[in-house]
């Protein structure tokens, strides 16, 4: 079935064209609020959101866009908001809890190849700097980093999920990427691990 049939169908309030919708993208949306809150029950929230945002304003989606990239920016923008309403309160968060869910982390364990722990550790302590050297960089920048690297999306779709040029995107990974090899070159220089 194709997004225009799809779309009809959601928009004559079709709850078999809705389940469909979610089963497709389900994954796409909760992946894409995860990247960018890095918490999967807030991304699984926020996913929920996203489905009931789109089938309340279905007759306000304007074809010029896929159906995805409109879900995607829906997605981008309910976990960029979901960010903000909640850096207010993120100095509530303890310090213990933060510390216990690392080291939950970092203590699974592994489904690797190799039968060497410390390898093991390294690679999930390496993994723990890179989310957090993500989680700091400008939210444009974020955004697009998450977009390219985790989705797979080509510059030009993250150019209408972002509504920029595809010079603009083009840019802001550039950015990221410098403003990433920067962050990480600091900490294994200190020897963070």
């Amino acid at each position: 079935m194709s997004d225009t049939d799809s779309i009809e169908q959601l928009k004559q309030g079709s709850e078999a064209a809705f389940k469909k919708l979610v089963d497709t993208h389900q994954k796409l949306v909760v992946n894409t609020c995860y990247g960018l809150v890095q918490n999967r029950e807030d991304a699984e929230d926020i996913a929920q959101d996203v489905f009931v945002e789109v089938y309340r304003n279905i007759d306000k989606f304007r074809a010029d866009a896929k159906l995805s990239t409109w879900l995607y920016r829906i997605a981008v923008n309910r976990s960029l908001n979901h960010i903000r309403d909640n850096k207010k309160h993120k100095w509530f968060h303890s310090f213990e809890d933060e510390v216990a869910a690392k080291n939950r982390e970092v203590m699974q364990v592994s489904t690797s190849n190799t039968d060497e722990p410390e390898y093991d550790f390294e690679n999930k302590q390496r993994a723990i700097i890179l989310k957090e050297a993500i989680n700091r960089l400008p939210q444009n920048q974020k955004v697009a980093f998450t977009l390219s690297k985790y989705e797979d999306l080509s510059y030009q779709e993250i150019a209408e999920v972002m509504d920029l040029s595809v010079s603009s995107v083009e840019s802001l990974l550039f950015r990221a990427k410098k403003g990433l090899q920067k962050k990480l070159y600091k900490c294994y220089k200190k020897k963070c691990l």
